[in-house]
């Protein structure tokens, strides 16, 4: 008989490749992990892993489908029953990036916490790809994302759609500028390739006219704020960034010709919801409709 814990530290291992890392990342002991192996090894009868240098065996590529497999429909099953049971302790895991997570979510998380003191809430900053990805293996309860569209296993439900502006230097001034002398080159300040917005925003520079630029790359939106504020160049955000920055003084234009994104939140499919997810759902409509 397998043991679930000796599945989820193989699992974990393998995604690691390093037995140190994989016992801090369980609160293991390192040899408490060589221990989860060999018992796993011993009640398969097989070898699993090579160490030197890691890597799975054919058997252990064959067993590591079927754990992940095993390990995911426990989580989702374990979510459903909470849901089934009103979940009015334990822990709610909500995957947003950090913008997401302070324009929207900290109002009615507030609140939240009053009306279910025993749910303990886990916010993970994460891009939406992530989240996505964090959602569909169950690692997630709840997401709120940047997308165009979202594929099964999950469920996008729109809450607003979001539009793009440029702050900074006034890009009518770089435009006019580029038109006369195209050595002189504007810097866009956009967020890393690690964003699913940014492929949006790539595909839409064009639409900018400028025919040449540099780009600076940030790791959040508020940092594209501030720099372009700074001088730095121009930031492409969007604009529900905005909404807290009452003091910027530098210029905004909106940009009509960048693809609408849409604002949302994602659950797998067929997830059951309890009703504290739901009446955290209907607070941050709310929230939303009134910004």
């Amino acid at each position: 008989m397998l043991e679930l814990s000796w599945l989820k530290t193989f699992v974990e291992l393998e995604r690691l490749r390093h037995f140190g890392k994989t016992a801090n990342e369980l609160n293991m002991t390192q040899p408490n992990v060589s221990l989860h192996i060999k018992q796993l090894e011993q009640a398969t009868r097989t070898k699993l892993i090579e160490r030197t240098p890691f890597r799975l065996t054919q058997a252990g590529e064959r067993l590591l489908v079927s754990a992940r497999n095993t390990l995911m429909e426990l989580q989702i099953c374990q979510s459903d029953i909470n849901a089934i049971n009103e979940l009015r302790h334990g822990t709610l895991t909500i995957a947003a990036s950090d913008i997401i997570s302070r324009l929207l979510l900290m109002s009615p998380l507030q609140i939240f916490k009053k009306e279910f003191p025993g749910i303990d809430i886990t916010l993970t900053n994460t891009t939406s790809s992530q989240a996505s990805e964090l959602v569909k293996s169950a690692k997630a309860d709840l997401g709120f994302i940047f997308a165009q569209e979202e594929k099964p296993p999950l469920c996008f439900t729109e809450l607003q759609k979001v539009k793009w502006c440029a702050v900074g230097s006034s890009l009518n001034m770089w435009q006019q500028k580029l038109a006369k002398n195209k050595d002189d080159k504007p810097t866009l300040i956009l967020l890393g390739h690690d964003t699913r917005t940014r492929g949006v925003i790539d595909l839409a520079l064009p639409s900018l006219n400028l025919s040449n630029y540099r780009i600076m790359e940030v790791g959040s939106v508020d940092s594209q704020i501030d720099w372009a504020e700074a001088g730095f160049g121009i930031a492409i955000v969007p604009d529900l960034s905005l909404h807290s920055k009452k003091n910027l003084k530098t210029t905004i234009t909106e940009l009509p010709e960048f693809p609408n994104v849409s604002l949302g939140y994602i659950v797998r499919q067929n997830q059951i919801l309890s009703r504290a997810i739901k009446n955290l759902l209907n607070r941050v409509s709310k929230n939303i409709g009134s910004c």
